[in-house]
């Protein structure tokens, strides 16, 4: 008979700061702050709040809004009931968030007064949707307040109960809810202590440029157990000025972010304006980073830069390249390309096609076991299916791994492509584009060929004046000619998502509504 496996709920995380450090700041947004004891009051009073209308344990919480206060006590409050709490993308439109309220099954919506018509529309495709709150207006302010009876204890939860529906970005096909647990987020928390941001403590500070719905959410996790204050930037808009200049007035020691949003900090005239000398961790994430921007990086903030690789379903612990891995410098012992060493307590295997794992240096898929690994799609045996082979989580990330053990990704399984039967990379071709110090941002994908099956088109940023001839010339001398891209353009930006990445279906789609791809 199998014994009840009960863990630690999340939420104790937070109640643990508030009765060590009651009166010490815990979140800053712009200029106003809050205490760990005011936090935890408040999250007692929402989970009332939410208790009071019904929702416990295994309810699913769908949560519309832009990075606070209010976006962060949803989190703990759903936690503290037991209930699941399924964060959006505040960026999506009322259509997307209705699709995600039906396939979660969620019980009640929490929704920031700035996406009015989100509710209706969720309430339309989802029938078991019954209570929707309107949470970081004043109105939510006097119900915190006024709330009658705050709910003080944590619901007992097992290692296996789910506390987070953390939806794929839906780069093919619908978004899938991803089951995230207490047990499972227990781990992914005490993981990214030991490898990502070692000795945080509670003088530290977290600056937070990225969406809390994703892997900022988990970011703002790991700081909680360690008391660390969250820092948010007071605009609604990225403004590099504006995050240097929080990273110097409250001494901010890590940061998590991904590669096109460091570029952009680490290239704004404003990081030499400030002080950023009291960063220990600047973490990234989401995609590799190109070796170009790396140097850029390394030589403007030092031996701070740490990197790991992992998707949602593994909560981002695959890799990691610590600061000691990062080199400025081009050397024999320098490792180019690597996203670093397996987690501690994580597994990848290379494996072919039928799961066979191939040899060091052989390129196939990236798979990968661990106490990290999430639960499953919900309500998604055929998603499922193809997730998992033999027990191994299958990323659908290409890459290989050396004698040594470090990884190198080549790219998603879906950005190859087949050009006159050879199978091309994207990255290697970007990787070697980014060399040309005209070339700010290029992204290469494969597109229908009649000759050729595919043939790549290489779309560019340029940070000077660079034609399609110099540039094939460039890339002539570093790749072999059957990657030379068969067409390359310029546009004034790449388009991204809400989390900073390059998404090359939206590039596709764009190619052709521009008429910049015919057909070949």
């Amino acid at each position: 008979m199998r014994a009840t496996k009960r863990v630690m709920n999340l939420a104790h995380f937070l109640r643990q700061a508030a009765r060590r450090l009651p009166g010490e700041i815990g979140f800053v947004h712009g200029d106003a702050t809050w205490s760990w004891g005011q936090m935890e009051a408040r999250c007692q009073a929402l989970a009332g709040l939410l208790a009071a209308q019904g929702v416990g344990k295994g309810d699913r919480v769908l949560v519309q809004s832009k990075n606070g206060l209010a976006m962060f006590e949803s989190m703990f409050a759903c936690f503290r009931l037991g209930a699941v709490w399924v964060p959006t993308n505040f960026r999506q439109t009322p259509s997307e968030v209705a699709y995600l309220a039906a396939a979660s099954g969620a019980v009640a919506m929490l929704c920031h007064p700035d996406f009015p018509a989100h509710p209706e529309a969720a309430r339309a495709a989802a029938p078991a949707l019954r209570h929707v709150m309107w949470i970081g207006d004043d109105a939510y302010e006097t119900a915190l307040a006024a709330c009658p009876t705050p709910h003080l204890g944590l619901a007992d939860v097992e290692h296996d109960d789910p506390c987070w529906f953390f939806f794929t970005s839906g780069t093919t096909g619908r978004p899938k809810a991803a089951v995230l647990t207490h047990g499972q987020m227990g781990f992914v928390v005490t993981n990214h202590l030991a490898d990502l941001m070692p000795g945080a403590n509670s003088a530290d500070a977290s600056l937070v440029v990225a969406p809390l719905s994703h892997g900022a959410g988990v970011h703002q996790l790991v700081q909680v157990a360690r008391a660390v204050k969250s820092v948010l930037p007071g605009g609604d808009r990225f403004d590099p000025a504006e995050a240097w200049a929080m990273v110097e007035r409250w001494g901010v020691s890590n940061m998590f972010t991904v590669p096109t949003i460091l570029k952009m900090l680490v290239e704004h005239p404003s990081v030499d304006q400030h002080d950023h000398s009291s960063l220990r961790h600047v973490i990234y994430a989401g995609a590799p980073m190109y070796r170009a921007d790396q140097k850029t990086a390394l030589a403007r903030l030092g031996p701070v830069l740490v990197q790991y690789f992992g998707l949602g379903e593994v909560t981002g612990n695959i890799t990691v390249l610590p600061p000691a891995l990062h080199s400025l410098e081009d050397g024999p012992e320098t490792r180019i390309g690597t996203c670093g060493i397996e987690r501690t307590a994580m597994q990848v295997s290379i494996q072919d096609d039928e799961g066979a794992e191939v040899a060091a240096g052989v390129t196939g898929e990236i798979c990968v076991c661990g106490p990290a690994v999430f639960a499953g799609y919900h309500d998604n045996p055929d998603a499922n299916a193809k997730a998992f082979r033999n027990g191994w989580f299958r990323t659908g990330d290409l890459g290989h791994m050396d004698a040594a053990g470090f990884l190198y990704i080549t790219g998603r399984a879906s950005d190859m492509y087949i050009s006159g039967g050879s199978n091309i990379y994207p990255r290697e071709i970007e990787e070697a584009a980014l060399e040309h110090p005209g070339i700010a941002e290029i992204a290469v994908l494969g597109m229908p060929d009649v000759t050729w099956g595919e043939v790549g088109v290489a779309v560019c940023v340029a940070r000077a004046e660079v034609g399609e001839a110099e540039l094939l010339a460039h890339l002539a001398a570093r790749i072999a000619r059957y990657k030379l891209p068969r067409l390359v353009v310029f546009w004034e930006e790449l388009p991204k998502s809400a989390y900073g990445k390059v998404p090359k279906a939206l590039i596709r789609e764009e190619l052709l509504a521009h008429g910049d791809w015919v057909g070949g």
